[in-house]
């Protein structure tokens, strides 16, 4: 990681999640396009299929402090 990169990751922790989120999103979104013009439909329904399937119980959902710390422990 380069030296402005690292400045920018220790600032940028200082943010909170909602600054973080849309940091994030926009440097997603700054990356290529994506050849496939129909993925962010796809991603939808594919996000409205999940969420319905916590809200009828047909799944529970893992909070994400707890996935995160499971891959951080995987790959640390």
């Amino acid at each position: 990681m380069t030296v402005v990169a690292e400045k920018l990751r220790t600032e940028l922790t200082k943010l909170n999640d909602a600054e973080r989120g849309e940091l994030a999103h926009f440097l997603i979104q700054s990356l290529a396009p994506s050849s496939d013009e129909n993925a962010e439909t796809v991603w939808d329904s594919e996000l409205e299929c999940r969420a319905d399937e916590i809200r009828n119980g047909r799944v529970i959902g893992v909070p994400a402090d707890q996935v995160f710390s499971e891959i951080l422990a995987k790959h640390s």
